[in-house]
Order: C-alpha cells, then structure tokens, then sequence
C-alpha cells in the first residue's frame, strides 16, 4: 500500500469491521475474529495481510506480539467519517421540542438539554448558551431585601434572566424601586443592553437637577450593574460519573486532573469552541482530546452549533470514550440540537 493512499473498498469493510469489534468488546481484534464477522469470506490469512497494511498506515496498533490489533485515532476518524448521519424521528424530536416549550428560561432549556444527552447516550452531556452584546432587554425587576440589600432581576427578549444582589448605600423604599422599574420598562424595553445603558447614564448626567432623587438613586443602582452586559455563557455538564467506569489509562491523579478540567466553564467552553468549529448545523466530530487536556488523549467529543429560535446561539455536545456507539450519539446530538433549535417560548 502507499502511503496515505485513499483505501479501498475491502480495506474500508475490513477495517470497518475491526473498530466495530473493538467498540463492542474492548479487547485488541484478531484475523479470525473479523473472519467470523464477515462470514468467512476472506480466509484468516488474507485479513492479516490486510491488518499489517492496516497498520502500516496508522490505521492500527498492536499492544503485544502475540495480541491482535487495536484501532487507532487515526481508524476511529476514518471509521466516523464513514457512518450515515443518524436519523431524528418525528416524534422524539416532537416530543423534545415540546419538552423544551414547557421551561421558562434558556438556562432551564440548556441545563435539560444536558440531561438528555445523558439519558439518551450514558456518556456526559455538554450545553451552553452564548449570550451576545446585542441581546434586548425585556424588563428588570427589583426586589427589596434586608439591610439596604436589593435583588435585581434582569431578563432579556431571549428568557436569558440574570439575578444579582446589591447594597445599597441608603435606604430606598419599595416605592422607588417600583418607580425605577417603571422608568426603565418603559423607556427601555426592547433595546439593546449595551445601548440602554448608554443612553441611561446620558440621561441621568442630563435630569439630574430635574429629578435630583429619583434620578440620584437610579444612578446608585446603575452603579451596581443594572443594565451591565454580561456575556458569560450559560454552561451546563452532565454524567461525568460515566466516565468513572471506563478504562482511560489514568493514574488517580490524572483522573483527578480531568474531572477538575471539566468542572472549569472556562475549560468546558474552550473545549466546544477548539472542536466545534464548523458553521451552525453542521455536526462535529473530533476523534482524540489531547490537545486540550493529556488525560483526554482516549476520549472523543460529538457535537454542533446551533441557533435557538430566540437567535441566541449554544453548543450542544457529548464527550464520551472512543469506544463510543457512534451511530446512537450522533442521533442523539442531532435529536436534541433540533429540537433546542425549534422550540419557541
């Protein structure tokens, strides 16, 4: 064979043959194995001789001298890259949307999109929402709390909700927060965050010897991030435990190292963003994680970018061993992107 010459048919089926035997049992893949499979079409010699060429491409290893062989990352992204895209049925994906339709905030819908994944595949589910600087206010809400605490309540046209509590420096009473409230509403609603601040702090600067109090306290409340932009994403993960149960080759401390990775949002976010790089709808899959993290050399990472039916965008994904059943991930990931995707509030 030359090399990195495209395979041909029968080097495609037998090689195809060795990863699915590999994902089902775990064990390095031996010529008469793949004889059985295959119905013993082609005699246990002539695989082997197809199995060294295999290897003399990269395609596959061979843990001991007398052991059979194991795919490599290199076999894993051939093997992908050769599966039909998995099917989404009318009905689950019915069922997901409306499941989706049920929650009041894009973090409920990001936090369940998790959870399913987890159901549906037992690996560990990925979500995120992207908020952007051109998200539009809704309306805010403020709460009176003890000891001259406020809770502001900030929800935006796309049910992304944002609560911060703040002290204040003097006393405000219920009433002026109501009137704030209204002042804001009514002037602001449907802006965007960025604009609606702008304009607010132009218009306090202006009216303030005309509305000196009322204008005084909203500008405390300003200060304290009323209208800030806040663009940290809504990142929800799921089923790590699944990964307790696979045989990665780590030390105790390594595995300590990778759950510490994934429980960073920073992390997670920078794993979706490195290998889901491809425009929104389109699914990714990238076969081998060391590049981000050395414990996640055996793992794999499916997933896409979409746009919910609200424009914000997410990042939907299942990190899950190379063994993985590919066909029913992909569906999975594809199944519950529609559905986040399709869902109105």
């Amino acid at each position: 064979m030359r090399t990195d010459a495209p395979l041909n048919f029968r080097y495609q089926d037998i090689l195809t043959s060795i990863v699915r035997a590999y994902i089902d049992t775990g064990e390095p893949v031996g010529s008469r194995t793949i004889s059985k499979r295959r119905h013993n079409t082609l005699s246990p010699a002539s695989i082997r001789n197809v199995m060294a060429d295999l290897a003399e491409e990269g395609y596959l290893s061979q843990p001991h001298t007398s052991a059979g062989r194991v795919p490599t990352e290199k076999a894993f992204r051939f093997f992908v890259g050769s599966l039909a895209t998995g099917r989404v049925t009318a009905t689950e994906s019915d069922r997901m949307t409306n499941e989706f339709r049920a929650l009041d905030t894009v973090g409920e819908r990001v936090e369940r999109s998790s959870y399913i994944l987890v159901e549906l595949t037992r690996n560990v589910g990925i979500a995120a929402a992207i908020p952007e600087l051109a998200q539009e206010l809704d309306q805010i809400q403020l709460v009176p709390l003890s000891d001259r605490r406020v809770l502001m309540v900030l929800v935006t046209r796309d049910h992304m909700v944002r609560n911060r509590v703040v002290m204040l420096e003097e006393p405000t009473s219920p009433e002026e927060l109501t009137s704030i409230c209204n002042y804001v509403n009514r002037n602001f609603s449907g802006w965007q965050l960025g604009q609606a601040r702008r304009e607010l702090l132009r218009r306090i600067e202006n009216e303030r010897e005309m509305y000196h109090a009322a204008m005084h306290k909203l500008q405390m409340l300003s200060q304290k991030g009323l209208l800030d932009v806040d663009t940290s994403p809504h990142v929800h993960m799921e089923g790590a435990s699944n990964l307790l149960g696979l045989d990665l080759h780590l030390t105790r401390e390594k595995m300590r190292e990778l759950f510490h990775a994934l429980e960073e949002k920073q992390r997670l976010m920078e794993l979706l963003d490195r290998f889901l790089e491809q425009p929104p709808g389109e699914l990714a899959v990238r076969v081998g994680l060391e590049e981000a993290h050395p414990a996640m050399k055996d793992l794999a990472l499916i997933g896409m970018t979409i746009r919910m039916a609200s424009g914000l965008p997410a990042k939907v994904a299942v990190l899950g061993p190379m063994r993985m059943n590919y066909e029913r991930v992909i569906a999975a990931v594809l199944q519950t992107s529609r559905a986040l995707e399709s869902a109105q509030f």
